[in-house]
Protein backbone atom coordinates (compact mmCIF):
# COMPACT_ATOMS: atom_id res chain seq x y z
CA UNK A 1 0.00 0.00 0.00
CA UNK A 2 1.25 3.36 -0.28
CA UNK A 3 0.45 7.24 1.15
CA UNK A 4 -2.65 8.47 3.19
CA UNK A 5 -4.27 11.29 1.25
CA UNK A 6 -7.06 13.20 2.43
CA UNK A 7 -8.31 14.19 5.80
CA UNK A 8 -10.85 14.30 8.54
CA UNK A 9 -14.24 11.95 6.79
CA UNK A 10 -12.10 11.64 3.36
CA UNK A 11 -9.36 9.62 3.90
CA UNK A 12 -7.73 7.25 1.56
CA UNK A 13 -4.49 4.87 1.15
CA UNK A 14 -3.14 4.73 -2.50
CA UNK A 15 -3.18 1.13 -3.47
CA UNK A 16 -0.22 1.20 -6.19
CA UNK A 17 -0.01 -2.34 -6.99
CA UNK A 18 -3.79 -2.50 -7.21
CA UNK A 19 -3.85 -3.61 -10.94
CA UNK A 20 -1.90 -6.85 -11.97
CA UNK A 21 -1.36 -6.97 -15.61
CA UNK A 22 -0.15 -9.64 -17.27
CA UNK A 23 3.50 -8.56 -18.80
CA UNK A 24 2.39 -6.87 -22.76
CA UNK A 25 -0.65 -4.88 -21.82
CA UNK A 26 -0.25 -1.48 -21.42
CA UNK A 27 -2.93 0.80 -20.78
CA UNK A 28 -1.13 4.47 -22.05
CA UNK A 29 -3.67 6.25 -19.84
CA UNK A 30 -6.87 5.94 -19.11
CA UNK A 31 -9.10 9.11 -19.71
CA UNK A 32 -12.39 7.11 -17.72
CA UNK A 33 -13.42 4.35 -15.91
CA UNK A 34 -16.55 2.65 -13.94
CA UNK A 35 -17.37 0.16 -11.61
CA UNK A 36 -20.15 -2.46 -12.64
CA UNK A 37 -21.68 -5.63 -10.60
CA UNK A 38 -19.85 -6.83 -8.23
CA UNK A 39 -17.68 -4.26 -7.76
CA UNK A 40 -16.31 -4.77 -11.60
CA UNK A 41 -13.62 -2.09 -12.40
CA UNK A 42 -13.69 -1.31 -16.91
CA UNK A 43 -10.85 0.66 -17.40
CA UNK A 44 -11.10 2.81 -21.13
CA UNK A 45 -7.98 2.94 -22.15
CA UNK A 46 -5.76 4.24 -24.57
CA UNK A 47 -3.71 1.19 -25.12
CA UNK A 48 -3.87 -1.60 -27.35
CA UNK A 49 -6.71 -3.26 -25.24
CA UNK A 50 -9.37 -0.30 -25.34
CA UNK A 51 -11.62 -1.88 -22.40
CA UNK A 52 -10.17 -3.97 -19.54
CA UNK A 53 -12.13 -5.80 -16.75
CA UNK A 54 -10.66 -6.12 -13.52
CA UNK A 55 -12.23 -7.66 -10.46
CA UNK A 56 -11.93 -5.94 -6.96
CA UNK A 57 -8.82 -7.69 -6.24
CA UNK A 58 -6.95 -5.33 -9.50
CA UNK A 59 -6.96 -9.19 -10.95
CA UNK A 60 -7.70 -8.72 -15.45
CA UNK A 61 -10.70 -10.87 -15.98
CA UNK A 62 -11.28 -9.76 -19.90
CA UNK A 63 -10.13 -7.23 -22.63
CA UNK A 64 -12.04 -6.19 -25.47
CA UNK A 65 -13.04 -2.94 -27.87
CA UNK A 66 -9.56 -2.68 -29.77
CA UNK A 67 -11.58 -3.28 -33.18
CA UNK A 68 -14.24 -1.13 -31.85
CA UNK A 69 -12.75 2.09 -30.31
CA UNK A 70 -10.22 4.76 -31.96
CA UNK A 71 -9.97 7.16 -29.30
CA UNK A 72 -11.94 6.35 -25.93
CA UNK A 73 -13.37 9.40 -23.92
CA UNK A 74 -15.95 8.75 -21.66
CA UNK A 75 -17.78 5.43 -20.16
CA UNK A 76 -20.98 5.11 -17.75
CA UNK A 77 -22.81 2.45 -16.46
CA UNK A 78 -26.82 2.24 -17.59
CA UNK A 79 -29.78 1.45 -15.36
CA UNK A 80 -29.41 -1.93 -17.38
CA UNK A 81 -26.10 -3.07 -16.56
CA UNK A 82 -25.04 -2.12 -20.02
CA UNK A 83 -22.29 0.23 -21.02
CA UNK A 84 -21.65 3.66 -22.65
CA UNK A 85 -18.93 4.11 -24.49
CA UNK A 86 -18.17 7.45 -25.63
CA UNK A 87 -15.67 7.61 -28.65
CA UNK A 88 -14.20 10.87 -29.33
CA UNK A 89 -11.88 10.57 -32.00
CA UNK A 90 -14.62 8.90 -34.67
CA UNK A 91 -17.34 11.03 -33.01
CA UNK A 92 -19.64 7.98 -31.77
CA UNK A 93 -21.66 7.02 -28.38
CA UNK A 94 -22.00 3.18 -28.65
CA UNK A 95 -23.60 0.72 -26.00
CA UNK A 96 -21.93 -2.04 -25.21
CA UNK A 97 -22.65 -5.55 -22.95
CA UNK A 98 -20.16 -5.42 -20.23
CA UNK A 99 -18.59 -8.44 -22.51
CA UNK A 100 -18.26 -5.83 -25.39
CA UNK A 101 -20.67 -6.43 -27.50
CA UNK A 102 -21.88 -3.56 -29.71
CA UNK A 103 -26.04 -3.07 -29.15
CA UNK A 104 -26.49 0.51 -30.83
CA UNK A 105 -24.43 3.32 -32.19
CA UNK A 106 -25.34 7.16 -32.09
CA UNK A 107 -23.18 9.16 -34.48
CA UNK A 108 -21.74 8.12 -37.81
CA UNK A 109 -18.27 6.51 -37.34
CA UNK A 110 -15.34 8.53 -38.64
CA UNK A 111 -18.12 11.51 -40.16
CA UNK A 112 -18.05 14.09 -37.71
CA UNK A 113 -20.95 17.00 -37.83
CA UNK A 114 -19.44 20.38 -38.67
CA UNK A 115 -17.35 21.96 -36.04
CA UNK A 116 -19.08 24.15 -34.00
CA UNK A 117 -22.71 23.59 -35.88
CA UNK A 118 -24.30 21.89 -32.69
CA UNK A 119 -25.52 19.06 -34.54
CA UNK A 120 -24.08 15.83 -33.25
CA UNK A 121 -21.46 14.77 -33.13
CA UNK A 122 -18.31 16.58 -33.15
CA UNK A 123 -15.49 15.20 -30.35
CA UNK A 124 -18.23 14.02 -27.98
CA UNK A 125 -17.14 12.75 -24.29
CA UNK A 126 -19.42 11.73 -21.96
CA UNK A 127 -23.08 9.61 -21.20
CA UNK A 128 -25.56 10.74 -17.95
CA UNK A 129 -28.45 8.82 -17.80
CA UNK A 130 -32.16 10.42 -16.41
CA UNK A 131 -33.25 8.75 -13.20
CA UNK A 132 -36.41 7.40 -13.98
CA UNK A 133 -37.00 8.00 -18.19
CA UNK A 134 -33.29 6.71 -18.45
CA UNK A 135 -33.43 9.62 -21.30
CA UNK A 136 -29.75 10.52 -22.19
CA UNK A 137 -27.18 13.79 -21.91
CA UNK A 138 -24.52 13.43 -24.11
CA UNK A 139 -22.08 16.20 -23.47
CA UNK A 140 -20.32 17.46 -26.93
CA UNK A 141 -18.10 18.34 -26.22
CA UNK A 142 -14.27 19.30 -28.10
CA UNK A 143 -15.90 20.29 -31.69
CA UNK A 144 -19.47 21.65 -29.82
CA UNK A 145 -20.56 23.81 -26.89
CA UNK A 146 -23.52 21.68 -26.75
CA UNK A 147 -25.36 19.13 -24.35
CA UNK A 148 -27.51 16.76 -26.32
CA UNK A 149 -30.70 14.96 -25.01
CA UNK A 150 -31.87 12.02 -26.53
CA UNK A 151 -34.31 9.18 -26.07
CA UNK A 152 -33.15 5.42 -24.77
CA UNK A 153 -33.66 4.52 -28.41
CA UNK A 154 -31.58 7.06 -29.84
CA UNK A 155 -34.34 9.85 -30.86
CA UNK A 156 -32.50 13.43 -30.38
CA UNK A 157 -35.28 15.40 -28.41
CA UNK A 158 -33.38 18.93 -27.99
CA UNK A 159 -29.78 20.42 -27.60
CA UNK A 160 -28.37 23.61 -25.36
CA UNK A 161 -25.36 25.46 -25.19
CA UNK A 162 -23.06 28.12 -26.72
CA UNK A 163 -19.54 29.15 -26.25
CA UNK A 164 -19.26 31.64 -23.79
CA UNK A 165 -18.82 32.54 -20.25
CA UNK A 166 -22.00 33.35 -19.42
CA UNK A 167 -24.92 30.94 -17.54
CA UNK A 168 -25.54 28.02 -20.24
CA UNK A 169 -22.28 28.88 -22.06
CA UNK A 170 -19.35 26.93 -22.25
CA UNK A 171 -15.76 26.21 -22.93
CA UNK A 172 -15.65 22.86 -23.38
CA UNK A 173 -18.05 20.51 -22.29
CA UNK A 174 -16.06 18.10 -20.95
CA UNK A 175 -18.07 15.56 -18.93
CA UNK A 176 -21.84 15.13 -17.47
CA UNK A 177 -23.70 13.91 -14.60
CA UNK A 178 -26.90 13.20 -13.15
CA UNK A 179 -28.27 13.54 -9.43
CA UNK A 180 -30.88 11.72 -7.55
CA UNK A 181 -33.09 14.34 -8.55
CA UNK A 182 -32.37 14.64 -12.38
CA UNK A 183 -30.46 17.77 -12.76
CA UNK A 184 -27.17 17.58 -14.43
CA UNK A 185 -24.14 18.56 -13.53
CA UNK A 186 -21.70 19.85 -16.77
CA UNK A 187 -17.97 19.91 -16.19
CA UNK A 188 -17.08 23.33 -17.71
CA UNK A 189 -13.65 22.69 -17.91
CA UNK A 190 -12.25 25.77 -19.75
CA UNK A 191 -14.35 28.03 -17.15
CA UNK A 192 -12.93 26.44 -14.07
CA UNK A 193 -16.58 25.64 -12.98
CA UNK A 194 -20.07 22.56 -12.94
CA UNK A 195 -22.65 24.42 -14.43
CA UNK A 196 -26.08 22.64 -13.17
CA UNK A 197 -29.00 22.63 -15.07
CA UNK A 198 -32.67 21.17 -14.91
CA UNK A 199 -33.87 18.32 -16.94
CA UNK A 200 -34.89 20.67 -19.71
CA UNK A 201 -32.14 22.33 -19.99
CA UNK A 202 -32.36 25.57 -18.10
CA UNK A 203 -29.40 26.97 -16.37
CA UNK A 204 -29.91 26.59 -12.25
CA UNK A 205 -26.54 27.54 -10.99
CA UNK A 206 -23.03 26.96 -10.92
CA UNK A 207 -20.07 25.99 -8.96
CA UNK A 208 -16.59 28.12 -8.86
CA UNK A 209 -15.13 27.53 -5.60
CA UNK A 210 -12.31 25.38 -5.13
CA UNK A 211 -12.18 23.92 -8.87
CA UNK A 212 -9.14 24.03 -11.67
CA UNK A 213 -10.49 22.70 -14.83
CA UNK A 214 -12.58 20.14 -13.49
CA UNK A 215 -12.93 17.20 -15.80
CA UNK A 216 -14.55 14.38 -14.23
CA UNK A 217 -18.01 14.37 -12.04
CA UNK A 218 -19.13 11.30 -10.22
CA UNK A 219 -22.05 11.39 -8.40
CA UNK A 220 -22.28 8.48 -5.74
CA UNK A 221 -25.26 6.95 -4.17
CA UNK A 222 -24.95 9.18 -0.86
CA UNK A 223 -25.11 11.52 -2.67
CA UNK A 224 -21.52 13.38 -3.31
CA UNK A 225 -19.65 14.71 -5.99
CA UNK A 226 -16.31 14.06 -6.84
CA UNK A 227 -14.41 15.87 -9.09
CA UNK A 228 -11.54 15.33 -11.39
CA UNK A 229 -9.47 18.55 -11.65
CA UNK A 230 -6.59 19.08 -14.22
CA UNK A 231 -3.51 21.33 -13.17
CA UNK A 232 -2.20 24.57 -15.08
CA UNK A 233 -0.59 23.82 -18.27
CA UNK A 234 0.82 26.99 -19.44
CA UNK A 235 4.39 28.03 -18.78
CA UNK A 236 3.52 31.37 -16.52
CA UNK A 237 1.58 29.22 -14.07
CA UNK A 238 2.59 25.69 -14.19
CA UNK A 239 4.69 25.39 -11.67
CA UNK A 240 2.31 27.42 -9.38
CA UNK A 241 0.63 25.09 -6.03
CA UNK A 242 -2.40 24.31 -5.44
CA UNK A 243 -4.48 24.30 -8.62
CA UNK A 244 -5.77 21.33 -9.42
CA UNK A 245 -4.30 17.78 -10.07
CA UNK A 246 -6.19 16.61 -7.40
CA UNK A 247 -10.08 15.05 -6.60
CA UNK A 248 -11.93 17.20 -4.67
CA UNK A 249 -15.50 15.97 -3.04
CA UNK A 250 -18.64 17.41 -2.48
CA UNK A 251 -22.00 17.69 -1.17
CA UNK A 252 -25.00 18.67 -3.53
CA UNK A 253 -24.43 22.32 -2.21
CA UNK A 254 -21.58 22.46 -4.01
CA UNK A 255 -19.54 22.62 -0.39
CA UNK A 256 -16.16 21.00 -0.62
CA UNK A 257 -16.01 18.17 1.91
CA UNK A 258 -12.60 16.97 1.28
CA UNK A 259 -9.52 16.51 -1.59
CA UNK A 260 -6.73 14.23 -2.33
CA UNK A 261 -3.76 14.69 -4.40
CA UNK A 262 -0.49 17.00 -3.83
CA UNK A 263 0.42 20.73 -3.86
CA UNK A 264 1.98 19.95 -7.45
CA UNK A 265 1.28 17.07 -10.09
CA UNK A 266 4.09 14.62 -10.38
CA UNK A 267 4.61 11.33 -10.53
CA UNK A 268 5.50 10.58 -6.23
CA UNK A 269 3.26 8.63 -3.95
CA UNK A 270 0.10 11.09 -3.22
CA UNK A 271 0.19 13.03 -6.15
CA UNK A 272 -1.57 13.11 -9.33
CA UNK A 273 -0.55 14.10 -13.37
CA UNK A 274 -3.82 14.58 -14.84
CA UNK A 275 -7.06 13.15 -13.24
CA UNK A 276 -9.97 12.71 -16.14
CA UNK A 277 -12.41 9.86 -15.20
CA UNK A 278 -13.26 9.23 -11.04
CA UNK A 279 -15.49 6.43 -10.20
CA UNK A 280 -16.61 5.11 -6.58
CA UNK A 281 -16.94 1.44 -6.03
CA UNK A 282 -19.69 0.04 -3.10
CA UNK A 283 -17.10 0.39 -0.17
CA UNK A 284 -16.04 4.13 -1.03
CA UNK A 285 -12.98 2.86 -2.65
CA UNK A 286 -11.69 6.17 -5.84
CA UNK A 287 -10.34 4.89 -8.65
CA UNK A 288 -8.81 7.68 -10.68
CA UNK A 289 -8.42 7.39 -14.24
CA UNK A 290 -5.40 9.90 -15.58
CA UNK A 291 -4.68 11.02 -19.23
CA UNK A 292 -1.08 11.33 -18.11
CA UNK A 293 0.56 10.60 -21.39
CA UNK A 294 -1.42 13.02 -23.43
CA UNK A 295 -0.73 15.54 -20.65
CA UNK A 296 2.48 14.57 -19.33
CA UNK A 297 4.24 11.26 -20.90
CA UNK A 298 4.49 12.40 -24.64
CA UNK A 299 6.53 15.32 -24.03
CA UNK A 300 8.96 13.79 -21.80
CA UNK A 301 12.73 13.18 -23.68
CA UNK A 302 12.41 9.88 -24.65
CA UNK A 303 8.25 9.78 -24.03
CA UNK A 304 7.48 7.14 -21.58
CA UNK A 305 4.21 5.78 -20.03
CA UNK A 306 4.03 7.25 -16.42
CA UNK A 307 1.39 6.18 -14.16
CA UNK A 308 -2.59 6.55 -15.68
CA UNK A 309 -4.78 4.63 -12.73
CA UNK A 310 -5.17 4.81 -9.10
CA UNK A 311 -6.92 3.32 -6.23
CA UNK A 312 -7.65 5.26 -3.17
CA UNK A 313 -8.80 2.82 -0.68
CA UNK A 314 -11.51 4.56 1.86
CA UNK A 315 -10.14 4.47 5.59
CA UNK A 316 -12.81 3.73 8.25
Amino acid sequence: MGAILGSGDFRYEEDLAWAKLPEGVALQEVPDVVVGPDDRVYLFTRGEYKMLVLNREGELLATWGSDIFDRPHGVSLSHDGTLWCVDDGDHTVRRCTLEGEVLMTLGRPGEPAEAGSGEPFNRPTKVAEEPGTHNLYISDGYGNAKVHKFTPEGERLFSWGDYGTGPGEFNLVHMVATDPEGLVYIADRENHRVQIFDSEGNYLREWTHHLHRPCGIYISAEPLVYIGQLGPTIPVNRDYPNLGARISIHDLTGQQLGWVGGMHPGEEPGQFLAPHGVAVDSRGDIYVGEVSWTDYGRHQDPPREVQSLRKLVRQS
